[in-house]
């Protein structure tokens, strides 16, 4: 790093959960890393791809709306990054206003927040208007600034750093609405704070062709590699054609294992990319 202290890029403004996800790395690995917004999860990443930054951290999967798609669609198709380690953080909502008699006629947050919010909203403010924004915290700075009748669904430290009032907390759907983060770097960069559990793959194989995807499921069982998770996005190559991300299992298992799944993999599908071995902090 010459000297400086390397930069960690995070989803902003400050108040996101990103943000607190970006804070926890640096109190994890007992570094002090300078920490830097970004308006976007794109535009994140492509800073480290760019190597504008050293590290990101995005969000991957929630446990009540399932994977963050622009992020994996990000990952496979834009930017050339590997994971350095995976770890997951409580998300609790609150519901935001600048004066606790607030007339509120709409509410705004990112469209992950509200969908995980779901069934509170739809008791509570059946007929209110939801507007979607970059993130939680940037909600929440509207509301401060002076968006006229509107409630900021995001994060208690949100509502510390732009002054506004909770009038409802913790109104997610369920109590362990959790969301899985990584922490991504240009590739030969390893930072893992314990042994590598999982890996992460993605590839496109031949859709036209019958059983190609059975192929690529018999290598893992050929090898006894166990799948954790297995996502199939739009390859942008045309309607019907997909790409699969896979997250496999590869604690107890040999580089040389390893190395032969990758092999076999790779003849089997038009194109593969290799995301890298990573811990899974819990």
């Amino acid at each position: 790093m010459n000297g400086r202290l390397a930069v960690l890029g995070f989803l902003g403004p400050c108040g996101t959960y990103s943000e607190a996800a970006a804070v926890h790395i640096n109190e994890l690995l007992g570094y002090k890393w300078q920490l830097k917004p970004y308006h976007s999860i794109v535009d994140v990443l492509v800073a480290a791809d760019k190597g504008l930054i050293d590290y990101c951290v995005v969000p991957v999967e929630n446990s009540l709306e399932g994977s963050v798609r622009v992020t994996l669609d990000t990952l496979a198709l834009d930017v050339d990054l590997q994971v350095s380690m995976e770890f997951i953080w409580p998300i609790r909502h609150q519901l935001l206003v600048k004066e606790k008699k607030a007339r509120i006629d709409k509410i705004v947050s990112h469209s992950q927040a509200l969908s995980q919010c779901r069934r509170f909203l739809q008791q509570y403010y059946p007929d209110i208007a939801t507007l979607e924004t970059p993130s939680t915290a940037y909600a929440a700075k509207m509301v401060a600034d002076g968006l006229n009748n509107a409630a900021a669904v995001a994060s208690a430290r949100a509502a510390e750093i732009y002054g506004l009032i909770p009038m409802f907390s913790d109104i997610q759907d369920d109590d362990d609405n959790v969301t899985r983060f990584m922490l991504l770097n240009k590739k030969g960069r390893n930072i893992a704070a314990g042994p590598n559990k999982k890996m992460l793959i993605v590839c496109r194989m031949d859709g036209r062709r019958a059983g190609s995807l059975c192929d690529i499921l018999l290598e893992f069982a050929k090898y006894d590699v166990n799948m954790t998770h297995i996502e199939s996005r739009p390859s942008k190559k045309g309607l019907g054609n997909y790409m699969f991300f896979f997250e496999i299992d590869i604690a107890a298992k040999s580089q040389n294992i390893i190395d032969k799944l990758l092999t076999n993999l790779n003849d089997k599908c038009l194109w593969l990319k290799n995301m890298g071995m990573f811990p899974v902090i819990k």
